[in-house]
């Protein structure tokens, strides 16, 4: 199991580390036993939520419709076969790392410290990452302890249910945090209520859940602008170095060219602008197809470069201060309006909340006349979410939780690659304690 032990060791020496400010690295300077202010050890957890940015960003949109890869193996992200599991080391395994290493930092401040504000801003970290977690791979081995090293041996790895991972972790983690947080963290892009709202809303929409979804998203967004979040009058002022404090982002993974990113390839704004060599020409033509039908919509420039078919949504010269934003409100209104529709609201009132959407980027409200049925206000909430999201890491978990993945890609996909291959070197050093998924 030397694998695993690596993997732990190493996670456990980041519940030993301590940094005052999320631009360092958390060095490993202090036994955890010893600490009495774990303010480090939470930075240290959101730290590790930066190396989980490129492979989320990479997985959600190059699955899906929105990018395409051109040199072998990488194609493999649009063909649904087992040779997924080519891409561990750029991808799975870097994701998988930095998820756990956040998740046991997360808890040696939840289990160790006395400070509410910290541990709330823990389980909100440690909600956000069995979140993803699942996300990509399902089922996923729960750890909820900072376990010692000569305990390794006997840890249990298996693998948990998503479902009982959702409602034994996520959910309970995400209310202890909306519990425990004001807006105080808002301007910083750290964990707040509205974050921890907003995210358990976004639990429940991707567990079908939409009746619990609808008022934690609404609390949110009702609450958004007395913490000082609003939408951005353009579009094009959420992206970029110079714009990661604007008024929109509730929650960022943040990201500064003064501190060494712990994810050692190529980042996400290098794969959506064409640099990264196995995807020079990102853009998958669908997408541009998309921009194309809704005429004049001033979000197609910032997201799609037609003649050089890629995405110049990330300003290739300012991309290592480029902040990967996690939640931003525009995302949340989209989503409170599909909870509504599938709990049968009146279809105006609906349609109502794109309305500040659709203005911004220049496009006619939708007609309520003429989207006259709950399955028609459907599709245009998520031909909304596509457009307004695209290149934002979204686009393929939104089509596995609508159950829209045939529709969209054109082809009966096999369930098993809804989600991602668990990296094989973690099964092989298990001893297969740690399973494949499926199909993989």
């Amino acid at each position: 199991m030397k694998k695993v032990y690596t993997l732990f060791i190493g996670t456990l020496l980041v519940a030993m580390s301590s940094c005052s400010d999320l631009d360092e690295v958390p060095p490993n300077i202090a036994s955890s036993d010893s600490l009495t202010d774990f303010t480090g050890v939470l930075n240290a957890a959101y730290y590790y939520q930066v190396g989980t940015a490129t492979p989320m960003a990479v997985m959600g949109d190059f699955r899906a419709d929105n990018g395409v890869m051109d040199e072998e193996p990488y194609p493999e992200f649009d063909r649904f076969t087992p040779n997924l599991t080519v891409m561990e080391d750029q991808f799975f395994g870097p994701f998988y790392t930095a998820s756990y290493r956040s998740i046991l930092s997360a808890n040696n401040v939840i289990i160790n410290s006395d400070d509410a504000t910290l541990v709330a801003e823990a389980k909100f970290i440690r909600g956000l990452a069995y979140f993803k977690m699942v996300q990509v791979f399902g089922d996923v081995t729960v750890i909820l302890t900072t376990p010692d090293i000569n305990d390794i041996p006997t840890f249990d790895l298996t693998r948990q249910s998503a479902s009982s991972v959702y409602s034994d972790v996520i959910i309970p983690d995400l209310q202890d945090a909306i519990a425990g947080l004001d807006n105080s963290g808002v301007s910083s892009r750290r964990a707040s209520r509205i974050a921890a709202q907003g995210l358990l809303g976004k639990v429940y929409m991707h567990m079908g859940n939409f009746s619990s979804a609808e008022p934690l998203l609404a609390d949110a967004i009702n609450a958004a602008a007395g913490a000082g979040v609003t939408l951005e009058e353009n579009y094009v002022d959420i992206f970029g170095g110079e714009n990661e404090a604007n008024s929109e982002t509730i929650f960022a993974a943040r990201k500064s060219s003064s501190v060494v990113d712990e994810y050692g390839f190529s980042e996400f704004w290098e794969w959506y602008g064409g640099l990264e060599t196995k995807a020079l020409e990102p853009l998958d033509t669908d997408l541009i197809a998309a921009f194309d039908a809704s005429p004049g919509d001033l979000r197609s420039a910032v997201n799609i470069d037609a003649t050089l078919l890629n995405s110049p949504k990330y300003s290739q010269s300012g991309g290592p201060d480029h902040d990967w934003i996690e939640m931003r409100l525009a995302d949340l209104i989209l989503l409170h309006a599909e909870a509504m529709n599938e709990n049968n609201a009146p279809l105006a009132d609906v349609l109502d909340l794109l309305d500040p959407i659709r203005t911004r980027a220049a496009v006619p409200v939708l007609d309520e006349a003429t989207l006259n049925t709950q399955a028609l206000v459907r599709q245009a909430i998520a031909d909304e979410r596509r457009l307004e999201l695209a290149f934002e890491g979204h686009r393929w978990f939104d089509l596995v939780r609508t159950g829209t993945v045939d529709s969209e890609m054109g082809e009966s996909v096999n369930p098993n690659y809804y989600v991602f291959p668990v990296p094989i070197s973690e099964v092989l050093a298990s001893d297969g304690v740690i399973t494949q998924n499926a199909g993989y």
